[in-house]
């Protein structure tokens, strides 16, 4: 329920009880400090969170064989902190001490596999190595393909990622393919306008804008926007982000009225959901000063 500060109170309070209940290394502690992390990693309090899966490892560690599922649960945990963190290289590690233990730990097809290696392959998408993430990600799809049902919305994920790493390839025929396929999946699996549907056609969109074919990247842009408008409060930084996006198509057709109030609107979004120095504030800003000048 996103509740997080009434979920803290009680896992805080179990956590009290078990400390005076039961011996130190009990595995019931484990779990409670491993909760209190997910509330914090939740609440954007990640170093809070990080130290709380650390205590649970620790005790994990004293209390369970050394390739235990659960290690496997708790390493992924930590990567994940450091990932939302901004830390990609210490991501890195944990995800892979996590996977090496679920391949011993579990069957070969099993979908947390599937996750781990997607994950692996998301941190070598932030970290710039392309290359690199391509393969656990084909990996991550093909468990998938075994272990899930065909519309399973996992797969979206995996088809999304992979179309990521294609786009920033220059690979953008393949992207585009990837990204159709993604939001065929999202179509059937999601209600008609899901955020997730949102972003979906905002990456579709990005290809045609590579790719030059701005009228075909105007198209799903705006279908992007008509559903953040339903979806998201009114001035939440994606709604921004799609009216700048649509500025820049119609600036790039030489359509510069319908760019400049384009990109007025994303700058008065962003004034409101942007601290004043975030310099996507300060890129509006030349860009509607750059366009004045066409007019």
């Amino acid at each position: 329920m996103a509740e997080y500060s009434k979920a803290l109170s009680r896992y805080e309070r179990s956590l009290e009880i078990r400390k005076i209940a039961l011996p130190p290394n009990h595995p019931d502690l484990a779990a409670s400090y491993n909760n209190i992390g997910e509330v914090y990693r939740g609440m954007g309090e990640y170093s809070k969170a990080l130290s709380s899966y650390e205590r649970s490892l620790e005790i994990l560690k004293i209390v369970l064989p050394p390739n235990h599922p659960h290690f496997g649960a708790s390493y992924n945990n930590i990567g994940l902190v450091y990932y939302n963190m901004g830390e990609y290289s210490k991501a890195l590690s944990p995800y892979e001490r996590s996977l090496e233990i679920l391949k011993i730990a579990l069957p070969p097809n099993h979908p947390d596999l599937a996750t781990s290696y997607n994950n692996i392959g998301i941190v070598y998408i932030n970290m710039g190595e392309y290359s690199k993430a391509l393969s656990p990600l084909e990996r991550s799809l093909e468990i998938r393909k075994i272990a899930l049902p065909s519309n399973h919305p996992d797969f979206a994920q995996s088809y999304n990622n992979i179309g990521n790493v294609y786009i920033n390839m220059g690979e953008y025929s393949k992207a585009l393919s990837s990204y159709e396929r993604s939001l065929e999946i999202l179509k059937i699996a999601l209600p008609p306008n899901h955020p997730d549907l949102a972003a979906s056609y905002n990456n579709i969109s990005s290809v045609y804008y590579n790719m030059g074919e701005y009228s075909k990247a105007l198209s799903s842009y705006e279908r992007s926007l008509e559903i953040r408008k339903i979806a998201l409060p009114p001035n939440h930084p994606k709604l921004a982000t799609s009216y700048s996006n649509i500025g820049l198509v119609y600036y790039n057709m030489g359509e510069y009225s319908k760019a400049l109030s384009s990109l007025e609107r994303a700058l008065e979004v962003s004034k409101k959901s942007l601290p004043p120095m975030h310099p996507h504030l300060a890129f509006l800003k030349t860009s509607i000063e750059n366009i004045k000048k066409e007019i």
